[in-house]
């Protein structure tokens, strides 16, 4: 177990994969719950698991703000401690808490940002159906596109960084509040020159719970992207300064 190393996962109504997820990631490193007052009883769940457990916080937030925001206070909260990776996932078992120290050890070999990506050789995705899997395809495509990216996976949701990395990405300054964290994130390390490493995942459908994904949420996102890639084109970027 890492004990230099601090897992970040955000919670808006996940009690029925919680005590397992704990279970599962803290084999790896510690842990951090951000929780958006889930009204299932969320947060107050991780709290009597964390009085039981060093290794394991949680983060209360009183309302449901978004996923970007969440990350961005999570991150918040590393940057105030002494872990040297920070590690963001999904609370649904999408991502395998299994694939944690292989992202851990990209870092260790270089990598200012990892990215667990589905859509390089070895990746994959279970159990979503083909318009689904179209959708993230063309969606990742024309984030590459609009924002001169390379990473073959923009939203993808499991990821490591580097202190140091994360430090100049400075999260909390990030504008979009949905899934669109993600790819403003990739954006903000190719931007800076930043070494990212993509790793090969599976990605499976969650079992328990329900998405989160919404239409004002996948607007955000094209929205955003589609400014960002004007911006590109104007010479008008931004971010950094």
């Amino acid at each position: 177990m890492r004990s230099d190393a601090l897992v970040v996962v955000p919670t808006y109504n996940e009690a029925s994969n919680l005590p397992d997820l704990i279970g599962a990631v803290r084999r790896y490193a510690d842990l951090l719950i951000v929780d958006d007052g889930s009204p299932d009883g969320t947060g107050r769940l991780a709290d009597d698991i964390a009085a039981e457990d060093r290794g394991t916080m949680v983060l209360h937030r009183p309302t449901k703000s978004g996923l970007g925001p969440a990350y961005a206070a999570g991150f918040a909260r590393a940057l105030d401690g002494d872990w040297k990776v920070v590690v963001q996932m999904d609370a649904d078992f999408s991502h395998d808490p299994a694939d944690i120290p292989r992202l851990l050890a990209a870092v260790d070999a270089g990598a200012d940002m990892v990215i667990g990506s589905r859509y390089v050789e070895g990746g994959s995705v279970r159990n979503w159906p083909w318009h689904r899997r179209l959708l993230s395809r063309g969606g990742n495509r024309y984030a590459r596109l609009m924002t001169g990216c390379p990473t073959h996976d923009m939203t993808a949701g499991f990821r490591a960084f580097r202190r140091d990395a994360l430090e100049r990405l400075d999260p909390t300054s990030c504008g979009a509040s949905g899934y669109g964290f993600q790819i403003e994130m990739a954006r903000r390390a190719h931007l800076l020159g930043l070494n990212q490493v993509e790793v090969p995942i599976v990605f499976t459908e969650r079992i328990a719970g329900s998405s989160k994904m919404t239409a004002s949420i996948a607007f955000e996102a094209i929205w955003l992207v589609t400014r960002w890639g004007w911006d590109r084109i104007t010479g008008r970027v931004a971010w950094p300064a």
